[in-house]
């Protein structure tokens, strides 16, 4: 009886693995599809907003999502546009070399999807909204520098820092930081940090999407 009872576990476990597998190629191939659908446009004109961008692609077929990136104090920045279907996607790259702005834009098929901000790390109520305006997104930090230096930059050109997070490894030569001001002021005026170097790289800084949250502390172990 106990034989039967093993061996229905047995089939159980084997069935949800072969789903999860199915599932995982399942999500792989949806992904492929939508970086067909996916075009990677760059040398943006930092004036033109995500708006004006669509609709230079508007005659190519419906857009689904566009999204610039970068530093908005650079003089050029860069894009991904997606449309409902490849078709759109292959007549975008017809558009490579027209003006938009001051500069022609480059039209190439993407390597990526466009990856959404993940919901549960956007602000949750006003004052985590308000953590946002006094927080910058920091990129390109040289694996060499520590927290303690990148703490000392911004209060040094920018003011207060309240808190200050430092993510990365040293499998990769630069890391990345969000760093939260005590006044919002001070987060404005570290938008024009961007370019200057830390340690042996240009920094690249850009308002943060996301609150640097206080991690929850771990329960001691009973």
């Amino acid at each position: 009886m106990n034989q039967g009872f093993e061996d229905e576990g047995f089939q159980k476990k084997v069935f949800s693995q072969g789903r999860r597998r199915l599932n995982t190629r399942t999500s792989m191939a949806q992904r492929e599809e939508v970086i067909r659908r996916t075009v990677y446009v760059s040398d943006i004109d930092q004036q033109v907003t995500e708006e004006q961008l669509a609709g230079l692609f508007v005659n190519c077929g419906q857009v689904v999502d566009c999204r610039i990136c970068g530093d908005p104090n650079s003089v050029l920045r860069f894009a991904f546009v997606e449309f409902t279907d490849e078709d759109g996607a292959q007549a975008a790259l017809s558009l490579a070399g027209t003006m938009l702005g001051f500069y022609p834009v480059k039209v190439l098929p993407s390597k990526t999807a466009i990856a959404p901000v993940n919901p549960t790390f956007l602000p949750r109520n006003e004052g985590e909204r308000q953590m946002c305006a006094r927080t910058i997104y920091c990129t390109n930090i040289d694996k060499k520098v520590t927290q303690d230096d990148v703490r000392l930059f911004f209060e040094t050109v920018c003011g207060e820092v309240y808190r200050l997070r430092l993510l990365g490894d040293y499998n990769h030569s630069t890391r990345i930081a969000f760093v939260e001001f005590v006044m919002a002021e001070s987060a404005i005026a570290a938008l024009n940090c961007s370019g200057v170097v830390l340690g042996s790289f240009p920094i690249r800084v850009s308002p943060s999407k996301t609150p640097v949250r206080v991690r929850n502390p771990r329960l001691p172990m009973h």
